[in-house]
């Protein structure tokens, strides 16, 4: 019954609707366009070195000749996976944190909240930026696990408060007494309680992971080459904004869009999943 109260004020929501409308397009035009475009992301027309926008090439070319439709779509394909795995992992990490240390407290709250106050006062942006060149012959994947591990500290605190307060729910208490174990409680009793608070946080999420690695690859401490995402496109391309200004236009609108879109769906959400909520 919530699930259908929350769906209905969803699909009323007008911000919702615009920014998934607006995701489900850019998501296609990132798995699907490449295929009605002439050229390979990899391909090179060395006819068409900073050629502007033409019917042959529909969005321009870079300085070595690559398309910048097929080259910007690639990077975009790269932004959302790395921005849904940060944000799925940093999400993970705050509900499982978070539940447990509010869930046991006494010295298990004491050690997991010590390591989130370090965590907030170590220089993430400084961190990823020592670690990551000394990565760069390793996968990717690596660069979303750096991108997590500082993703998840402020709502691990907030779902530790909240998990305070269901610990001493009559469900909660009935479960522990029937002698179902303490970590099946909190995955069956505590956490799908805290599902609202988690699917924002991961939402909002996606788009913090999208514009931090679109930041770091700026100053090439993200996406290695010849890999590309739109944070290494807008770096190439803001050398040459103003005589090729291309180069810059498509990832720099490409990466508004996707973040506009998904944050519009968050606050939809958010909206959507309070029960203060008009009806």
């Amino acid at each position: 019954m919530r699930s259908k109260v929350v769906l209905a004020r969803l699909v009323r929501n007008r911000q919702a609707r615009y920014g998934s409308i607006a995701l489900l397009l850019l998501v296609l035009l990132a798995y699907v366009g490449p295929f009605f475009g002439q050229y390979e992301w990899t391909d090179k027309d060395f006819m068409a070195f900073l050629s502007p926008p033409s019917a042959d090439h529909w969005w321009g070319t870079t300085t070595i000749g690559q398309d910048m439709y097929a080259i910007t779509l690639r990077g975009m394909q790269k932004s959302i996976i790395i921005g849904l795995l940060t944000a799925l992992i940093a999400t993970t990490l705050a509900a499982i944190v978070g539940a447990f240390a509010g869930y046991f407290g006494g010295w298990v709250d004491r050690v997991l909240m010590w390591g989130v106050d370090l965590l907030l006062v170590l220089p993430s942006f400084l961190i990823i930026a020592i670690v990551s060149p000394r990565l760069k012959n390793a996968s990717w994947l690596w660069f979303v696990v750096l991108l997590a591990v500082f993703a998840w500290m402020i709502t691990s605190r907030v779902v530790r408060s909240m998990t305070l307060s269901l610990r001493e729910r009559e469900y909660v208490q009935a479960a522990r007494y029937m002698g179902i174990p303490q970590w099946k409680i909190i995955f069956r009793h505590v956490v799908p309680n805290l599902s609202s608070l988690l699917i924002i946080d991961a939402t909002l999420n996606v788009s913090g992971a999208v514009i931090g690695e679109a930041a770091l690859s700026f100053f090439g401490f993200g996406i290695q080459p010849p890999d590309v995402s739109l944070g290494t496109l807008i770096a190439e391309g803001a050398r040459n904004a103003t005589g090729y200004p291309w180069l810059f236009v498509f990832p720099s609108g490409m990466l508004v869009a996707l973040v506009l879109s998904i944050n519009l769906i968050g606050d939809g959400l958010r909206d959507a999943l309070d029960p203060g909520s008009n009806t």
